[in-house]
């Protein structure tokens, strides 16, 4: 019965942590370029339960059986699927058409400066012609930085990177792609960055000026697991309620007998 109670808990606790994960999931459901998290369950590894106080063998570690543990969280993982494209006019706004990321240089309070990686399109010129996150960011082309010159009056982004201001090639805004997106680690406010063994490789994608990619979190999804994760947390306090009946009538009656 004890067991029944550990187990019931640590179903609970499973919930709970889906239940975070789907909250945050319909937080940024209308955060520009976000990519649903989603996480899977499994039981806890068999453990091997062993004699330690019985002098009918010498071997005082032998296995006598198994139990399970109760149910865990088996990882998180993010649905890296295409989000929808929604037209703003906004000649800044760029969104990813397939695989890879923007590059941004991100500089942090220290004055050090790294390369993150996002989904995240909407970017604004500053006066001195730089393009830029909401943040002060600054987006990477191939030639590091990309500035525009500030009288410029036009500015048109091909769907291949190349960047025109007034009909002149400035730059080319280069996408970044990886082999295994499992060495992508979320970073801050919907950016990535890499850890040991990130393989980068050219993007397959093209840019569409004007627009920009939506989160592709299913919001009715993500409302029907939630009702289905809190059906389950209750499921999980109707087992305490009555592994708790079970264990004081063991203690109050049965030990009366």
């Amino acid at each position: 019965m004890v067991r029944g109670l550990y187990t019931a808990y640590t179903g609970m606790r499973n919930e709970q942590r889906r239940l975070d994960i789907i909250s945050n999931n319909l937080a940024n459901s209308a955060t520009i370029g976000y990519k649903e998290e989603n996480v899977t369950n499994q039981a806890f590894k068999d453990m091997l339960a062993t004699k330690i106080r019985d002098g009918s063998n010498a071997y005082v570690d032998e296995p006598i059986g198994t139990m399970n543990l109760g149910v865990k969280i088996g990882e998180t993982y993010m649905d890296w699927g295409q989000g929808s494209l929604r037209e703003t006019g906004n000649p800044y706004d760029i969104a990813i058409e397939g695989d890879g990321f923007f590059k941004i240089r991100v500089t942090d309070r220290n004055g050090d400066s790294s390369i993150m990686y996002t989904r995240c399109g909407t970017f604004k010129r500053t006066k001195d012609g730089y393009i830029v996150d909401a943040d002060g960011n600054h987006l990477q082309g191939s030639g590091g930085d990309i500035q525009i010159p500030p009288d410029a009056t036009e500015v048109a982004i091909k769907q291949d990177g190349t960047i025109f201001a007034d009909g002149e090639i400035v730059d080319t805004l280069t996408l970044t792609d990886f082999e295994d997106y499992n060495y992508l680690e979320l970073y801050g406010e919907n950016m990535f960055r890499t850890v040991d063994g990130a393989v980068e490789k050219d993007a397959n994608a093209q840019l569409e000026q004007g627009y920009t990619e939506q989160s592709n979190v299913n919001v009715v999804s993500e409302m029907v697991s939630m009702i289905t994760i809190t059906r389950a947390y209750e499921a999980g306090q109707k087992v305490i309620q009555t592994e708790d009946s079970l264990l004081s009538r063991a203690v109050n009656e049965v030990g009366k007998i």
